[in-house]
């Protein structure tokens, strides 16, 4: 009888793991919009890097069949098939692989383009983190969709653990006036509503081109002289110090010139809506607070 009921047991488990696996999953994506799916993804094309990345943090990168130019982290994204780059993409590339699910970003993906691959029948999970808050729900939705929420879900408290302890550490320091410098030529900076804006925020310091209407706005040399931040940072690739930060040392009225508080910060760790942000806010409020020890 023993024996029989285990047998039973085996197989009401069995039965049980085969309907999660065959079940129909459904997420609401950034544009609220549901998006359903009548099984788990399985061939999943990632539209942008910091969406590679994410879906290799919760653990779904063997499901991923395509990606854009410079999906480069982790290393094995390299080494899946290039359908384009976000803002121009190779339909018949991706049609190809049959994915049964595309995810998108909202912002930097062609709108039009997006819409001829969703008249072709491929659904579509459309994305635009903003905030800290915005990149860990994105790992749960996603986590939803590949049918292993589980996990997601767990790595996106982890991740979130992880920015709250950084904000804990420095957020209450004194506070800094900041530049974040994009490009040089023309100068491209960040206003309030950027991740990087809020992340200096959490490190304790405050964008002095935060009002700004325009996200990526271009600045004047005359009007960072006038606002004369206590610090600036440059977003570098790879960590190397862009040529043009050293530009500022003309200008020695500068309190960010005189303290000689000019910093990088990796690119690619900062800017990428993603897990690696966390290493990037760690990075900044490092680079903050060193310049609080000259102030």
């Amino acid at each position: 009888m023993k024996r029989v009921l285990r047998l039973i047991c085996g197989l009401a488990a069995l039965f049980s793991f085969s309907c999660q696996v065959h079940a129909a999953v459904s997420a609401v994506d950034d544009t609220g919009q549901v998006v359903t799916l009548s099984t788990p993804a399985m061939r999943i094309i990632s539209m942008a890097p910091n969406l590679t990345e994410i879906l290799f943090y919760i653990e779904a990168g063997s499901q991923i069949v395509g990606v854009v130019d410079y999906s480069d982290f982790p290393s094995e994204a390299r080494d899946i098939p290039k359908i384009g780059a976000s803002h121009q993409f190779d339909i018949e590339a991706i049609l190809a692989l049959q994915p049964d699910l595309v995810v998108a970003w909202e912002s930097g993906n062609p709108t039009e383009d997006l819409a001829k691959l969703v008249q072709l029948g491929l659904p579509i999970f459309r994305t635009e983190p903003r905030t800290l808050n915005d990149i860990a729900t994105l790992m749960q939705r996603l986590g939803r969709l590949i049918g292993n929420p589980a996990i997601s879900d767990v790595l996106a408290a982890t991740f979130l653990e992880g920015t709250a302890a950084i904000r804990e550490t420095y957020q209450q320091r004194q506070n800094l006036t900041v530049l974040y410098q994009v490009w040089s030529d023309p100068i491209y900076t960040l206003n309030g509503e950027h991740l990087i804006s809020r992340l200096i925020e959490h490190c304790g310091g405050t964008n002095i081109f935060f009002e700004l209407k325009t996200l990526a706005p271009v600045v004047s040399t005359e009007s960072v002289i006038e606002r004369n931040p206590d610090v600036i940072i440059a977003g570098g690739y790879g960590g190397a110090i862009p040529e043009w930060l050293g530009a500022w040392n003309q200008w020695s009225s500068m309190q960010a010139v005189k303290s000689k508080s000019l910093y990088t910060v990796d690119a690619d760790q900062i800017s990428r809506m993603g897990p690696r942000i966390l290493q990037g806010m760690q990075e900044l409020c490092q680079a903050i607070d060193h310049a609080r020890g000259k102030s």
